[in-house]
């Protein structure tokens, strides 16, 4: 119908209580403050769960109440289990986007992946953050995903080295 405003494109997002930091915050606060700036319309349900095992069902009913894309947010611990379960939970995210046609960034911080607790809190600011606006480029501005292909760019660590091809 002419005259109709654009419904908000409703985004799922999906964080665990396992995680030593709140990365679903940093999520949120960067979709919500970018949205603003630039005018785009969103509605993010949060939904909190235990741990990463827990996310693909969680999202899988987010999406298919209607959430048009996702990001999940979690901390596998240091422990080969935890890795070993980091990859189920991975496979099963992975399955949730097949089965709904719809995309879920996962945003996974290893719980050994910075060498004290203030490098590991960077990391999971840096890679929230920066997800977070991956989907709304995703979503609302695909050409700045575009204009960066093939350039580096990293989520949680400093940006690997432009090769010329």
């Amino acid at each position: 119908m002419s005259g109709q405003k654009n419904a908000a494109k409703k985004i799922a997002l999906v964080d665990t209580m396992f995680s030593r930091g709140d990365m679903g915050k940093i999520a949120l606060q960067t979709m919500e403050r970018e949205a603003k700036v630039n005018r785009w319309e969103i509605l993010i349900v949060k939904k909190t769960v235990p741990g990463v095992k827990d996310i693909p069902v969680a999202m899988l009913r987010l999406l298919e109440q209607g959430c048009c894309a996702g990001i999940a947010l979690g901390m596998p611990g240091k422990m080969p289990i935890d890795k070993q379960c980091s990859h189920e939970a991975s496979l099963g995210i992975a399955q949730v986007q097949l089965m709904t046609r719809k995309s879920v960034l996962e945003v996974f911080v290893h719980e050994d992946e910075g060498e004290n607790d203030a490098g590991l809190a960077q990391i999971m600011r840096d890679r929230a953050s920066k997800h977070a606006l991956n989907l709304l480029w995703m979503l609302f501005a695909p050409q700045e995903l575009s204009k960066r292909a093939g350039s580096g760019e990293r989520q949680g660590k400093e940006n690997a080295k432009k090769l010329d091809l």
